[in-house]
């Protein structure tokens, strides 16, 4: 029997969502980890045991439009690094946890459409967007904040905070292309809870008490103007005679909040709050032979710092100085052996209006040294990144052998290491040595 044209239409628009769910592209990773404190005279002995479930859905939604769904799901037989506790509240209104509670998160970690217009390539979403290619530590790749949870131990892809963001690429050319971006999400760096295994309490980088003085507590004030308090960015892209070159433009509040004293005659409050800045970067590389160049510059025009105590207008100035600051890195990465790649790195900071009393130095420098072998067919691989503070004397060690016990499955042990003045970046957490080992089915 025929059917007519209306009938064939409705027969079509009733099977298209059976067609979209046919389609849809299902996959997942299920990690369980348990890490062991090895410092000597530490407390708890086990950091975590904690098990990760990361379902991905990828679907086509039309001829140029596709969709990807990434959640996570944590769950922590301990609580030493801390889920619900004492923080800052830091994610914006349409981020966050969808649950949290003492032992557990569940949260949607990425949810972006990707579409082509005009030659232009959006993205829509929730995402994650990388700048720079430093290892370890961070000059350009500011756009996502960062979750400090587990300091700076976890990758960067997982300690990303993904933000809800418009996202387009426009080709310029054969070789250029311009990145634009709008950020209307206010969400921030979210820090480790107070007490846990990675609570920040060096000088340089939270207050300390005020000696004679009560603590009235603190107060926290973020922007909350979802277009006027957004964040934009820009970035040029070319390749030019084998460089790799970028010019990056971020508009942006700062992640961290600055921690402003209100003192009176006996008592002394922080207001933490959240301050602008002009991000203006550059980043090249290029591939010698065997070597690879790459250097990364940032200047933001403010930077906010702590002043010592003693200062004579810690009062007045609310024991925060502000100065430009321009952060840099230059890496050379060499893999004349095969399977192997060794990279050094110098990171440094230098800030324009120093003054005697900031606790911080008027320049920071920080050195790595990152090894990484495959060997039996890559089915083995031992990474060693290293971290040494010239300034404090601290370093951050991390070892890692992996084996890919399946073509789905794969096992490590690592060990992590800090060592220094309690002052220091890394020195303050010289009682969260660990040892790891841990397991990834994929699926």
């Amino acid at each position: 029997m025929a059917i007519s044209h209306i009938q064939a239409g409705l027969l079509a628009l009733s099977l298209a969502p059976l067609t979209v769910l046919a389609e849809i592209e299902f996959s997942s990773t299920l990690q369980q980890e348990l890490a062991v404190n090895i410092a000597s005279g530490a407390g708890e002995s086990v950091q975590k045991f904690e098990s990760v479930f990361e379902p991905e859905w990828f679907t086509p939604l039309g001829d140029n439009l596709d969709m990807t769904l990434i959640a996570r799901a944590r769950f922590d037989a301990w609580d030493e690094l801390g889920y619900e506790g004492e923080r800052l509240d830091t994610s914006g209104p349409a981020n966050g946890p969808l649950y949290e509670g003492d032992h557990a998160d569940v949260e949607v970690r990425e949810w972006f459409f990707d579409t082509e217009i005009a030659g232009s390539y959006w993205r829509l979403g929730k995402q994650q967007v990388v700048w720079g290619q430093a290892d370890g530590l961070k000059v350009l790749d500011v756009v996502n904040p960062q979750s400090y949870r587990e300091f700076i131990l976890d990758d960067f892809a997982d300690s990303r905070i993904p933000l809800w963001l418009v996202n387009a690429e426009i080709p310029l050319g054969e070789d250029d292309s311009l990145q634009l971006l709008w950020i209307p999400d206010l969400t921030y760096h979210d820090f480790a809870n107070q007490g846990s295994v990675y609570a920040m309490t060096s000088p340089l980088l939270v207050p300390q008490p005020v000696e004679g003085l009560v603590f009235e507590g603190i107060s926290e004030h973020k922007p909350n103007s979802t277009f006027a308090d957004s964040d934009v960015g820009l970035r040029y892209a070319s390749f030019t005679q084998g460089w790799d070159l970028t010019l990056n433009y971020l508009y942006h509040y700062q992640d961290s909040p600055v921690f402003y004293h209100q003192v009176s005659l006996d008592a002394v409050s922080i207001r933490a709050e959240y301050e602008r800045n002009h991000l203006l970067g550059a980043t090249a590389s290029k591939a010698f032979g065997d070597f690879t160049l790459r250097t990364e510059v940032g200047y933001s025009s403010d930077s906010y710092h702590l002043l010592e105590q003693s200062s004579a207008r810690f009062v007045e100035d609310q024991g925060i100085h502000r100065s430009a600051d321009l952060s840099s890195v230059i890496g050379l990465d060499w893999q004349g052996l095969q399977d192997t790649m060794v990279s050094v790195q110098w990171f440094q900071s230098y800030l324009f209006d120093h003054k005697r009393d900031l606790v911080r130095p008027q320049q920071n420098h920080i050195f790595s040294m990152l090894y990484r072998q495959t060997f039996l067919n890559e089915t083995w691989e031992l990474e060693f990144l290293g971290l040494y503070g010239e300034d404090q004397g601290d370093t951050s060690m991390q070892a890692k052998l992996s084996h890919m016990w399946e073509s789905n499955i794969q096992v490590w042990v690592a060990v992590d290491t800090f060592a220094g003045d309690r002052e220091s970046l890394f020195g303050q957490f010289d009682q969260a040595d660990r040892m790891l080992v841990g397991v990834e089915w994929g699926f």
